[in-house]
């Protein structure tokens, strides 16, 4: 049985204070919530005050991003060892933006997955076509792509530890949300191309979010289709409100 797994992913949003303020509201509603998994992903500048918040609290801590190497001359990069170092458990990796604005590819998106999991992190790997690609017949193709792409050289025992997020980029941030039936497609596709991977057992648990205008009142529908197994959150993570009622709107 898959656990549903709610990742609130902060993007540049929230200062240090903002983010007390946010998760010890989280942690008033959620605090003996445990149907659901729940990790919240400030920006880098937050992750201590953030780690200090959640010592003792089941609310898992995320990243936004990570570089593949340990150490070295990156100005403004950030490795796998500082974010173990302020106890960071997951880490959003490949994320649409990362793709469109910062260049990111499958090939980069992969090594950084395979840094994540040599420094004991938990990746959550994004996947998930533009508007031209829907609309042009290419959702499964790009998705494969990604998939393979980003996943590729991990044995059976390191793709068990990944979180895969489906986020249609033509849904996030635009109101548009794609319907259930439309999410439930692709992730099955998703599961189907992760079982030529990796075999079935492990396709089978695998745990795959959808990610793009997830909000209260879609989120139960969404959840409740037999591939989705929870959501990555963006502005709706933003509000203490609106995030408890996605967790507490999935179905378990």
């Amino acid at each position: 049985m898959r656990k549903k797994i709610i990742a609130g992913n902060w993007k540049m949003f929230k200062t240090v204070q903002e983010t007390e303020q946010l998760i010890t509201g989280l942690k008033r509603e959620l605090s003996d919530y445990t149907k659901v998994e729940v990790v919240v992903c400030p920006p880098f500048v937050n992750l201590p005050v953030a780690a200090d918040c959640l010592v003792d609290n089941t609310i898992k801590l995320g990243a936004q991003n990570i570089f593949w190497e340990q150490e070295g001359a990156f100005t403004g990069e950030i490795s796998g060892p500082m974010l173990k170092a302020v106890g960071v458990d997951y880490v959003i990796v490949g994320h649409s933006e990362r793709r469109q604005y910062f260049h990111e590819t499958n090939e980069t998106v992969n090594k950084r997955v395979k840094a994540a999991l040599k420094n004991g992190l938990l990746p959550i790997v994004c996947v998930g076509e533009n508007l031209a690609e829907r609309e042009g017949g290419k959702t499964f193709d790009v998705v494969n792509d990604h998939v393979t792409g980003s996943l590729a050289g991990l044995t059976t025992e390191e793709m068990q530890k990944i979180v895969v997020a489906y986020e249609p980029v033509w849904a996030i941030g635009t109101g548009k949300t794609a319907t259930s039936a439309q999410a439930q497609e692709v992730h099955k596709f998703i599961r189907e191309t992760l079982a030529k991977m990796f075999g079935q057992p492990v396709a089978d648990a695998t745990r795959i979010q959808y990610g793009g205008s997830v909000k209260p009142e879609n989120a139960a529908e969404l959840t409740a289709q037999p591939d989705i197994d929870g959501a990555l959150v963006g502005g709706a993570s933003l509000k203490v409100e609106s995030f408890v009622g996605i967790v507490k709107n999935t179905k378990v």
